[in-house]
């Protein structure tokens, strides 16, 4: 895709993210409003930069468990009516479209997905944005590879970019977003040639995101926490091992609550439903784990969890975990971003209050271990740990908490391992279809002739008749055999091809000696098979002669392309059971 083609499509992915990202704020307000408020009572706090930390508690508590229940239905109705591949966390199906779909995602599934998580969130689903954003972006920019006939690489390309777009745009993070549309595909690596279109793309949407909601990060920090102790960082360590141990509970409650779910024999429709009666029967006496969070972290911060009871901060933690995996497990439909963050926050919330009372010097204020645990448990569970770090920055604004954020976040990533809250993320480029192609040359290289070729090789005299030769091909299943004369020296090549071009009451009078290729390309054993597949092709044949190296006329063996292949094939195979063991 030419250079300015690809900046073009970035603006227009953007444009359309920034949109879309709007529309979808205020959807999940009017359902909050039309669901939460009105019916409960409940009005959930905001974050400092979305209109503040003000909440109600509900004044109709038992109406709870209706809401969410009638939220689950109604988003069950509308995915599994419209659209079945829309459930759950949108930004792991579009991992999966990148990497095993070709960059192709429905387009209806943007729509269904917005419609479907503004009702799961605004009912009060424990779930957030960042999936939604992800497909809408994502979608769009899938869609743009069908109308423009792109091909696979650049379709994919296009759906990475619209990941970066859709979540830049809605957590009012350009630049945090852009890096996470390309990390959060792998476990341990980055989708570098999508980085630059990333970044207009991110750019472009939250510009127009930021035009028409403000601009103002979206938590408000009441002081700036400037990392001034060294011997502080002992403690973010502490955060980053306890936020990489929950964070693989967090990982394996969810999918332990998906697979259980996907094996309950009731309609598909019914089990958001259910999911959501149990998250409603929680919040009635917790309304902390409802919704995104974000307006309770907001409040952490700001100190309104300090006189909280340490055991009631942890049943909280435990409590959002369940309804997380509920909410989203159950078929319902959300992102894992905000949740995560909030788990996090109060993990932080929490280590600050014990180190509290063992040092009362420590920080007057829980709020750098809050923002901290927020990138270290989303860092660890959706190993996306250099975005995560400049993404949470962007949110509150703060930039002076970088370093304990690194040794907690890379703590976290480590204890997490394999455990990904994103489970079509791959580890790396080379183990991804999308790169497939690209990584065979440097396999072929890795690999030798030695390895492929045929050591007990058939061979012809040059004075057998042309139909003894044909014969002999017949028998023995092959298309060409070596030439060597009274003295084993190589001296030519007979294919059938050479035999088919002499008429056939002519082949049993002419020898082998008149028809065979005698100017020779051969190959040595330790050739690599690309070279010697390049040979291949670079000559349009099918086998090459392998020699002794130190006598080109002495033949060792042959190599066909399809021992190549069948070499190649063995390998990859064997490099994915390594994987998967």
């Amino acid at each position: 895709m030419p250079t300015n083609f690809i900046k073009a499509l970035a603006i227009l992915i953007g444009v359309v993210s920034g949109f879309g990202a709007v529309m979808f704020y205020e959807a999940i307000n009017l359902c909050s409003s039309l669901l939460l408020s009105q019916v409960t009572g409940y009005i959930p706090p905001r974050a400092g930069g979305e209109g503040g930390t003000a909440t109600f508690p509900p004044s109709r508590p038992y109406l709870i468990p209706l809401v969410t229940t009638l939220g689950g239905l109604l988003s069950g109705v509308i995915v599994y009516r419209f659209a079945p591949e829309a459930e759950g966390h949108g930004t792991d199906a579009a991992i999966d479209a990148f990497h095993n779909r070709n960059g192709e995602i429905r387009s209806r599934i943007p729509v269904v997905k917005l419609l479907a998580s503004a009702i799961t969130i605004g009912s009060g689903g424990s779930a957030g944005r960042e999936g939604p954003t992800a497909q809408i972006g994502a979608g769009f920019g899938s869609y743009l590879g069908k109308v423009l006939h792109l091909n696979s690489h650049d379709r994919r390309i296009a759906v990475a970019v619209g990941i970066s777009a859709g979540i830049g745009s809605i957590f009012k993070a350009p630049f945090g977003g852009a890096l996470l549309g390309t990390e959060i595909l792998y476990m341990g690596d980055f989708e570098v040639e999508a980085l630059l279109p990333a970044f207009i793309a991110s750019t472009v949407g939250y510009s127009i995101f930021g035009f028409i909601m403000g601009w103002s990060p979206i938590f408000s920090l009441t002081d700036q926490y400037a990392f001034h102790d060294p011997f502080g960082l002992t403690f973010y360590a502490i955060l980053g091992v306890v936020c990489g141990l929950v964070g693989i509970v967090y990982v394996r409650s969810f999918y332990g609550v998906r697979d259980f779910f996907q094996g309950m024999r009731i309609p598909r429709i019914i089990k958001p439903a259910l999911g959501g009666l149990i998250v409603g029967i929680l919040g009635m006496f917790f309304p902390q784990v409802l919704g995104g969070g974000y307006g309770w972290l907001q409040i952490a911060m700001n100190g309104g969890f300090v006189f909280l009871p340490l055991a009631l901060i942890l049943f909280i933690i435990l409590a959002k975990i369940f309804a997380t995996s509920l909410s989203i497990g159950s078929g319902g439909s959300g992102g894992v971003f905000a949740p995560a963050l909030v788990i996090g926050g109060l993990l932080g919330e929490t280590i600050w209050s014990v180190l509290k009372i063992a040092i009362p010097n420590i920080e007057a204020s829980p709020a750098p271990f809050i923002i901290v645990g927020m990138m270290s448990f989303f860092g660890g569970v959706g190993k996306v740990p250099v975005a995560v770090i400049i993404m949470v920055s962007e949110m509150t604004g703060d930039y002076t908490l970088l370093v304990p954020s690194m040794i907690a976040t890379t703590i976290a990533y480590i204890i997490t391992g394999r455990n990904t809250i994103y489970r079509s993320q791959v580890r790396s480029e080379s183990e991804s279809p999308a790169h497939r192609k690209e990584y065979s040359v440097p396999l072929l290289q890795k690999l030798f002739v030695r390895d492929a070729m045929v050591k007990n090789v058939i061979t012809v005299d040059p004075d057998l008749s042309l139909a003894e030769v044909a014969k002999a091909m017949a028998e023995n299943g092959i298309k060409g055999m070596p030439v060597v004369d009274s003295t084993d020296d190589l001296i030519g090549v007979v294919t059938l091809t050479d035999i088919l071009k002499v008429d056939t009451d002519q082949r049993e009078k002419k020898t082998v000696g008149t028809v065979m290729t005698r100017e020779l390309v051969v190959t040595e054993p330790n050739e690599s098979l690309y070279g010697a597949f390049q040979k291949m092709t670079g000559n349009q044949i099918g086998r090459l002669p392998v020699v002794d190296p130190a006598d080109n006329r002495k033949l060792i063996g042959l190599i066909t392309r399809g021992d190549i292949g069948r070499i190649y094939n063995i390998e990859i195979l064997s490099r994915l059971k390594e994987t998967s063991a």
